[in-house]
């Protein structure tokens, strides 16, 4: 009875807060600038990038890093963009740094150990961390292959070690196991999908025609139907980077779907030209779990209900890769909302964790923040 009553109270404030923000979003804004600064960008992102793979908590054996989804993995998609900006000739210190640890964790890969361990947490982290891995350092060393134009030997073996891990069978048939701690947007239960997404991006992105290798057919196939299988459960954010492998990997989903996606990112964007993250990070099911972590975080705070540079960088960049003109009304609103909120003192975007309130002058605070950099800068680089 008193559970009932607490979670009426919670849904109760949630809907008021709602129609505030409701309201809120109805108001006009102004024009606001055009211009950001790629220097400070780049000098924050190496700034996180060197000071993650010094960081104790990333280090791991044969003196290696893991890699995150929230600071590494953006950082080496996004930093080499910035190259023509900075009349740079060669990748930056971070990102060679980088990808000497994927290579040197791929040609170990029988050797190394998990980035977690079945000793050290609940549940199956090791098999978790391992379909982790293999899809992201695939996806790293294919986008540095695509950058130079050639499939190299290191990246060919990297793809044996991701799909010599796809499940074959029950519901994440054609998927891989993924990192779950409970953090959205890319560590929380419906990961899983967010994973297959970026494991499509990767063989769309490797040169060579990789994806049309016939010894990866069946499992590229797999792979396909996992994704269609499993798309009306998925939240927009996940659906957001679907459209972005959609747009490597042609035929990955059918074009009427890949509208459904477009639309539905485009009636999210806020009257500020923005994208709030909170809304887009879990799935559409109407749950009071959903519901309720829609504006509450997992330790009760209240989710920042407001524009944010995750949302607004990859979803501005998604579309843009899916096609949508430079021109059009929805990616200058977005890019102008990017150039205005670009922090003047150290360059980055801002973003906060959706599970719990952190300090945002704290290493594991600004991790939000170094994504929403990098995906800024991949929004605002773009043609």
């Amino acid at each position: 009875m008193q559970s009932s009553m607490r979670q009426t109270h919670v849904l109760a404030l949630v809907l008021a807060a709602g129609s505030v923000v409701a309201c809120s979003h109805t108001k006009q804004t102004q024009a606001v600038p055009s211009q950001w600064d790629p220097k400070a960008a780049a000098a924050y992102l190496d700034q996180r990038e060197a000071t993650w793979m010094q960081w104790p908590g990333a280090a791991r054996d044969h003196n290696t890093s893991c890699v995150s989804c929230h600071t590494a993995l953006p950082y080496i998609l996004s930093r080499p963009v910035l190259r023509n900006a900075l009349g740079e000739s060669a990748p930056s210190a971070g990102e060679r740094q980088l990808l000497d640890n994927v290579t040197k964790r791929v040609k170990l890969w029988s050797q190394t150990d998990p980035y977690y361990s079945d000793k050290e947490y609940r549940g199956n982290k090791a098999a978790e961390s391992r379909g982790t891995e293999s899809v992201l350092n695939a996806l790293i060393l294919a986008s540095d292959d695509a950058r130079n134009g050639r499939l190299g030997d290191v990246t060919l073996a990297a793809f044996s070690n991701m799909w010599a891990l796809q499940q074959t069978e029950g519901s994440g048939r054609g998927a891989w196991s993924w990192l779950q701690f409970g953090m959205e947007p890319w560590e929380a239960n419906d990961s899983q999908y967010y994973g297959a997404a970026l494991a499509a991006i990767a063989v769309g992105t490797a040169p060579g025609n990789y994806r049309s290798a016939p010894e990866i057919q069946q499992q590229l196939t797999s792979l396909r139907d996992y994704l269609n299988r499993e798309f009306d459960k998925q939240s927009t954010i996940n659906h957001a980077v679907l459209l972005w492998a959609a747009a490597k990997l042609p035929g990955l989903v059918a074009p009427e779907r890949q509208q459904f996606i477009i639309r539905e990112i485009s009636d999210a964007q806020q009257s500020d030209g923005g994208w709030e993250l909170p809304p887009l990070a879990w799935p559409k099911d109407r749950s009071l779990h959903s519901l309720i972590h829609k504006w509450l975080r997992s330790d009760g705070t209240t989710q920042d209900r407001k524009s944010d540079g995750v949302a607004t960088g990859l979803m501005t960049f998604v579309l843009r890769q899916a096609g949508v003109p430079a021109e059009d009304s929805r990616l200058k609103r977005g890019r102008a909302w990017l150039a205005a909120n670009q922090n003047k003192a150290d360059g980055s975007w801002l973003s906060v964790s959706l599970s719990q309130r952190r300090n945002p002058s704290s290493h594991v605070g600004h991790f939000m923040s170094d994504a929403a950099t990098a995906y800024a800068v991949l929004a605002l680089s773009g043609n």
